[in-house]
């Protein structure tokens, strides 16, 4: 787990260099292909089914303003000055799987992006935090969503975070919004990944094929850590290390 996650982490720091107006999503895609399978993992996603729909084609989720996640990478998207975009990726090695995403400023973003990103970030500071031996799921959903709400934004409807270890997805499922104190109870040794995932406009989405849009075309956000409960500090385990 720690080195299939520490992948995980290495890519979204280096993405960070790249990621720049007129880049291809595209682009992105073939740099953490590469990165990843030089490090000795396999890109997760790359393959991954769900009934009704063809394999998923590419090692990331590249979504891009409106596009809340499972965006598919392609030569024709071009990045501009003033886009976000998120990226998510999951890698395995020696069976076991990392996930994490980030959203990324494309340039010089608005101030409308700048503070969706602050909120969504934290957002998930919050769940991370409520990530402790002897708290239930509900805790960590409560941790996001109510503070996603009171802020006025929204968290998109019905994608939620997961268990991860053998399985990219694997139980408890972990929404992020929800009652405080209900759902599975957390306990040591159990890694999630924690993803809100958050809108300006509205917590509707549209889903098309892969893709999740927000239905009234305003910005979102997607910020995601695996995490181990541990007997005190839950530990992130795709944050970057020098």
């Amino acid at each position: 787990m720690r080195e299939a996650n520490r992948i995980v982490g290495l890519l979204l720091h280096k993405l960070e260099e790249i990621i720049k107006p007129g880049i291809s999503t595209q682009e992105l895609d073939d740099f953490a292909d590469k990165l990843i399978r030089e490090n000795g993992g396999r890109p997760a996603f790359k393959g991954y089914t769900v009934p009704g729909l063809l394999p998923f084609p590419s090692a990331l989720c590249t979504s891009p303003n409106s596009g809340i996640v499972h965006g598919i990478p392609s030569s024709r998207q071009i990045l501009q000055e003033g886009d976000i975009i998120g990226v998510d990726v999951g890698v395995l090695k020696d069976g076991f799987f990392g996930d994490a995403a980030r959203t990324y400023r494309v340039g010089e973003i608005s101030k409308a992006a700048e503070t969706l990103l602050e909120i969504t970030r934290e957002a998930l500071a919050r769940g991370i935090s409520a990530a402790r031996e002897g708290n239930r799921v509900g805790d960590i959903s409560h941790a996001i969503g109510s503070f996603v709400s009171s802020k006025g934004y929204f968290v998109a409807d019905n994608l939620t975070g997961h268990g991860i270890g053998r399985r990219l997805h694997e139980e408890p499922v972990v929404p992020n919004s929800g009652a405080a104190g209900k759902g599975p109870r957390l306990l040591s040794g159990m890694t999630l990944a924690i993803e809100p995932m958050v809108n300006i406009g509205t917590n509707r989405v549209i889903e098309r094929g892969w893709e999740y849009f927000v239905a009234d075309g305003s910005l979102s956000a997607h910020f995601e850590h695996t995490v181990l409960i541990t007997k005190n500090e839950p530990e992130i385990l795709t944050l970057y290390k020098d």
